[in-house]
């Protein structure tokens, strides 16, 4: 199975289809209640509930999850009945093999029903018809030509006593995400200078985005939220909220983080753990999303999922 615990949890839906050929008289047998075996529909619409819930149980890579939806829905055709499947679930990974499995064991259940009184019934086709909640769901296509500073607040590191690591992985993070880093820079853990770099940033250089790594913590050198709180113009708690709660499901310690985040003038500020490991749980809990942001910041439109 692949390792989905660094994914944040979103509505993942899927809809798929399957196609079962069948002569004209089974439809019409069908539409008057007189198949042997009793109405085929209700019974495959059961089959494919069942089927979705115990995807994971037969597709040996399938994740188990908790599935909030399965609707079934079924249209006859002259020679043919399509059924439509749709699963829906709140959590890390899709449903697209639920609903895939879903849509194919009705068909098969229509089929066991079916074949004493017709043997040449196919099922020609089953088809994942869409899927939403993953992670190009929250990537937008149209922010373009994000200008980005990467700063690492460190005595230590700035010294030369360490190597960085948090905020190279900023970097290479953003890069993925096709985010311009214009600067990557390392600078002690004082509150004058702290400022001042951020000034420069947004008030000079006029970038988008400012991620920084370090000071957040409890220590007399950790001043990384009193040099900020000052400069931010508006506050935007709810991505500070999203990385501890994030990181809360995976160690006891993200609560201790003193991290805030929020705009000056038309540039986001956000402010991470110094560690790798908190780095990385919170990039994995903002991005891409984050990137939404400046969407609205330069007054465009939200796009609306549904």
């Amino acid at each position: 199975m692949r390792d989905v615990s660094h994914k944040i949890t979103t509505l993942r839906t899927a809809t798929a289809r399957a196609i079962l050929e069948v002569s004209p008289d089974i439809i019409t047998r069908i539409k008057h209640g007189s198949i042997p075996k009793g109405d085929p529909l209700p019974v495959a619409k059961v089959a494919a509930i069942q089927s979705a819930k115990n995807c994971a149980n037969i597709i040996p890579y399938c994740h188990p999850l908790p599935i909030d939806f399965v609707g079934c829905e079924f249209k006859l055709f002259e020679n043919k009945i399509e059924v439509l499947t749709v699963v829906k679930a709140i959590y890390k990974t899709g449903v697209e093999m639920e609903a895939m499995m879903a849509a194919s064991v009705a068909a098969l259940t229509l089929y066991d029903m079916l074949k004493m009184i017709d043997d040449k019934m196919k099922i020609v086709s089953v088809e994942l018809v869409e899927k939403r909640g993953g992670k190009s769901d929250f990537e937008d296509e149209n922010i373009k030509s994000i200008r980005a500073a990467v700063l690492v607040m460190s005595d230590s590191i700035s010294a030369g006593k360490k190597s960085d690591t948090s905020g190279k992985l900023i970097e290479t993070r953003l890069k993925s995400f096709g985010v311009e880093i214009v600067e990557y820079k390392i600078i002690p853990d004082e509150l004058e200078i702290i400022q001042s770099q951020i000034k420069i940033y947004s008030d000079e250089m006029k970038l988008d985005l400012v991620i920084s790594t370090g000071g957040t913590g409890f220590t007399t050198r950790d001043t990384t939220p009193e040099a900020l709180k000052p400069l931010i113009e508006k506050e935007i708690p709810g991505i500070v909220e999203a990385m501890r709660n994030f990181g809360q499901a995976r160690t006891p310690y993200a609560m201790l983080s003193r991290a805030v985040a929020g705009l000056r003038g038309k540039t986001l500020i956000v402010t991470l753990p110094g560690s790798k490991n908190g780095v990385e749980d919170s990039l994995d809990a903002i991005l891409p999303a984050l990137l939404h942001s400046f969407k609205m910041i330069r007054s465009g439109e939200h796009k609306k999922k549904v």
